[in-house]
């Protein structure tokens, strides 16, 4: 049998060969103009026809790649990808003449203008088109995958993408739509994957994504609804998500939710029982009331659970105890009380946060020695060698009730975020901040005036769980270059802490210099990141945008803020609140950013860049005052000496001539 299939094969080609298979010609026309219009023959020497078997451009890795099939004596192309390689302009008119195209992939580039009605199979993710998503989207029935992230379209999803039936995977965030999730949606019986992150959708969160299912073949179902302005409860249909790989829903309105609708969840076990499986549930700033199932600690498979933000009640259930699954474990600023269950750190356990809640108990002496990160700034739990003395302070002070004070008050603090020291041309000292954190961290500076704690994890980041950021590059816009060179980032919640701090009023200046995202002209130039910043819990920047505010990347930026002080502590808050593009130029690009931090009390003056430049004006002001007094008293005294000359002699009001003489 093997040898008459080989036999077949051989002539099969033999009889293609004869037959001079050749493609369509118009095709042929069409992709050699694309070439032309987006200047890639350094990259697309089209020397043989298009469709020659065997052809290095067809191949399964090719870009850009072009692929055919044959069915007859004429080949049509049917993929095209011309992926990351930063062509620009429109869609040409001559990409709609390959009519047989069945999978186009132009992602990544910077592409504009709007997407023009007719167009095939499509990923168009990480572009600059605009206007209306076309509404003949809807006639690509037999579609499988729909992508066009990170674009700038505008208005709602078109009632038409319910045609697309077959449709397995909708790539849709940061795309600029806005406006209700059409109920024609609930059609597409075969979506696994829904990415709709970062969009101005309305109205309630739909009840139709907990009645998709999944094919038994499909080993993925993720849904991400973060950043948008949806309105809650989260539907009771949820609770059919029994094959629910990641889930991230943040940031709905309206009326708390409950976890109920997760205790039925438990045949993840028998779906994912393979080593890179996980189930990730990211149901934080919701807000989820209410108090935490018993049943989510049970699942053999959860590795990421993020509550976090919410108005959680009740003690932390004990099944959370010998987990054999749990890797992160978030419930920080929840109102949870009672006792933290006392095997809670597993071996298992990378970052516990249970900060900011009304919890006690004891963590095991040990845990410190297995490197673990945890984070219980806020409760009563108590950690030997997890919080120094400073850093118990904090703790104190933070609860609600709770008054401190300072027998040695500060004035001041400042902070090169993320790394070393630096005085600054102004004359003030920021200080190291290189130290290593982790996915729920807290340090205290060596000399006790601040503290920072980090909280979250960058998944799927190609390099790794790093909390800062860095660049060579030359920063504009400042005389201190180096003190925007590096940052801290985090991909969830970013908190520096003043200590010992005199009660007054506080000047609060942050420093930021996108240094990760580029502005470039490129496809890696389209990244926008937004996060939140909190100042003593009041919201004061909302949806930042570095970049943009300081009109590009790699540019200096400060704002200044004014705070009380009223029991020694300062907090600063820096909060992703799931809106900007999530994976530009890599995946988890996204969260808070800043480069550097300086308080001083306002009473006293401060030496911070901007107080110093008011200082300069001062005294150019006071100076130029003087200079001012000097010379009008100087001229009435002239006036006064002239009255007193004889008659005869002139007093000139214009510049003097050379030849000109007393009279």
């Amino acid at each position: 049998m093997g040898i008459l299939s080989l036999c077949f094969l051989v002539f099969s080609i033999n009889g293609l060969v004869d037959a001079q298979i050749t493609t369509e010609p118009s095709e042929v026309a069409a992709i050699n103009k694309l070439i032309d219009y987006w200047d890639l023959s350094s990259k697309l020497n089209l020397t043989t026809d298009p469709c020659t078997q065997g052809a290095s451009w067809a191949a399964e890795a090719a870009n850009p790649r072009i692929a055919c099939e044959c069915p007859a004596n004429i080949c049509h192309i049917t993929h095209l990808k011309i992926y990351a390689l930063d062509i620009s302009g429109e869609l040409p008119p001559e990409l709609f003449q390959l009519t047989e195209l069945m999978d186009l992939n132009l992602g990544q580039n910077i592409l504009s203008g709007s997407i023009p009605p007719g167009i095939g199979n499509l990923s168009l993710g990480i572009n600059n088109f605009s206007g209306l998503v076309p509404v003949e989207l809807g006639n690509l029935t037999k579609l499988k995958s729909l992508s066009f992230s990170s674009n700038n379209f505008n208005g709602p999803l078109p009632v038409g993408l319910g045609n697309l039936t077959s449709l397995e995977q909708l790539y849709i965030d940061s795309s600029g739509v806005s406006g209700p999730f059409p109920q024609e949606l609930s059609s597409l019986k075969s979506l696994q994957t829904v990415w709709a992150s970062d969009n101005g959708f309305t109205g309630k969160l739909p009840e139709f994504f907990g009645t998709f299912t999944i094919s038994q073949h499909c080993m993925h179902d993720y849904r991400r609804l973060e950043g948008t302005a949806l309105e809650g409860p989260i539907p009771s249909s949820y609770a059919a998500l029994t094959k629910l790989e990641d889930l991230r829903i943040g940031d709905l309105g309206g009326e708390d939710s409950t976890l109920d609708f997760l205790v039925n969840l438990t045949s993840l076990s028998i779906l994912y029982d393979f080593l890179s499986s996980r189930l990730s549930l990211f149901l934080e700033k919701l807000p989820v009331a209410g108090e935490i199932p018993s049943e989510i600690a049970t699942f053999p498979n959860l590795q990421t659970l993020d509550l976090s933000f919410n108005k959680l009640t009740g003690a932390i259930p004990n099944s959370f105890q010998d987990s054999q699954s749990l890797h992160f474990l978030y419930l920080g600023s929840n109102n949870l009380n009672g006792q933290i269950p006392s095997n809670i750190i597993t071996p298992q356990l990378r970052a516990l946060d249970v900060s900011f809640n009304s919890i006690t108990g004891n963590l095991p002496a040990n845990f410190a020695k297995i490197r673990r990160t945890v984070n219980v700034v806020g409760t009563l739990v108590n950690g030997d060698g997890l919080l120094d003395e400073k850093a118990s302070e904090i703790s104190d002070c933070l609860l609600s009730g709770n008054k401190c004070t300072e027998k040695v008050p500060i004035d001041s603090f400042a902070v090169k975020c993320g790394g070393a020291q630096q005085a600054s041309s102004y004359g003030v000292r920021f200080d190291d901040d290189s130290e290593t954190l982790g996915a729920s961290s807290v340090y205290t500076a060596s000399n006790n005036k601040w503290a920072v704690s980090n909280t979250g994890s960058f998944i799927s980041n190609p390099n790794g769980p790093q909390y800062t950021a860095q660049t060579a590059s030359q920063i504009t816009g400042t005389l201190d270059s180096e003190l925007y060179k590096t940052a801290r980032i985090s991909p969830n919640s970013l908190r520096y802490y003043g200590l010992g701090l005199r009660n007054a009023r506080y000047n609060v200046e942050l420093h930021f210099s996108e240094i990760q995202m580029d502005d470039s002209e490129s496809w890696r130039g389209l990244g926008r990141r937004l996060f939140d910043v909190y100042i003593q819990g009041e919201r004061v920047l909302q949806d930042f945008n570095v970049k943009e505010e300081a009109h590009g990347s790699k540019r200096a930026l400060v704002r200044s803020f004014e705070a009380n002080v009223t029991n020694t502590i300062i907090d600063i808050h820096l909060m992703w609140a799931g809106k900007g593009t999530c994976c530009i130029p890599v995946q988890s690009t996204f969260g808070p950013l800043v480069s550097a931090i300086h308080v001083s009390r306002a009473s006293l003056g401060t030496s911070s860049s901007n107080d110093d430049k008011k200082k300069v004006g001062k005294i150019v002001g006071i100076t130029l005052g003087g200079v001012a007094g000097i010379f009008i008293i100087a001229s009435v005294f002239y006036l006064w000496w002239v009255k007193k000359t004889p008659e005869h002699v002139p007093i000139h009001t214009d510049s003097p001539k050379k030849s000109l003489t007393s009279v």
